[in-house]
């Protein structure tokens, strides 16, 4: 496609959702386009939504973590292993899911771009969690690498937002 216009067409192009193909501006969006965009649409919210479910995992797990040394020096350690297998639980199930969206997003909806944020995402995530266990066990919580962690998944979250606007 020279010129912004893509082959066949009278007017400029515009792009779609799969993978940086074009379609001629104003044409009339096929069904599978249509359905294609809506999957992906779906998809999104349901990553968003997985990850405001991590942001809660971690907020009670610090919560549980403050009272189980607050109840020193009769510290209730079943309690607070059975609340670390918990998070532990739904940080695990949380991962099965977003890497099943990034095989959907890979595969089916042919957006390879965007799971590749996911991947640097999950790897960023699989660190803090890291990070954060050890600084459960006596490490400053608020170390430069973990500051530097969390500011990472800002900005890939922040590349996924800019890259898959076009399925808004």
């Amino acid at each position: 496609a020279e010129g912004g216009r893509s082959v066949g067409c009278s007017g400029p192009a515009e792009p779609s959702t799969r993978g940086g193909q074009q379609r001629c501006a104003g044409a009339p969006r096929t069904p599978l386009s249509m359905q294609t965009d809506e999957a992906l649409r779906a998809l999104l919210q349901r990553f968003y939504a997985l990850q405001g479910e991590r942001v809660e995992t971690y907020r009670l797990f610090e919560e549980g973590h403050r009272a189980y040394l607050s109840s020193a020096p009769h510290y209730d350690f079943p309690r607070y292993r059975q609340l670390v297998h918990e998070v532990t639980t739904a940080f695990s199930g949380i991962s099965r899911e977003v890497l099943q969206l990034q095989g959907r997003l890979r595969g089916e909806l042919g957006r390879p771009d965007l799971a590749q944020h996911l991947t640097r995402l999950q790897e960023r995530e699989q660190e803090k969690l890291q990070l954060v266990s050890a600084g459960h066990g006596g490490v400053s919580i608020r170390s430069c690498r973990l500051i530097k962690t969390i500011e990472a998944i800002s900005e890939i979250l922040q590349d996924l937002k800019y890259d898959s606007e076009e399925a808004e």
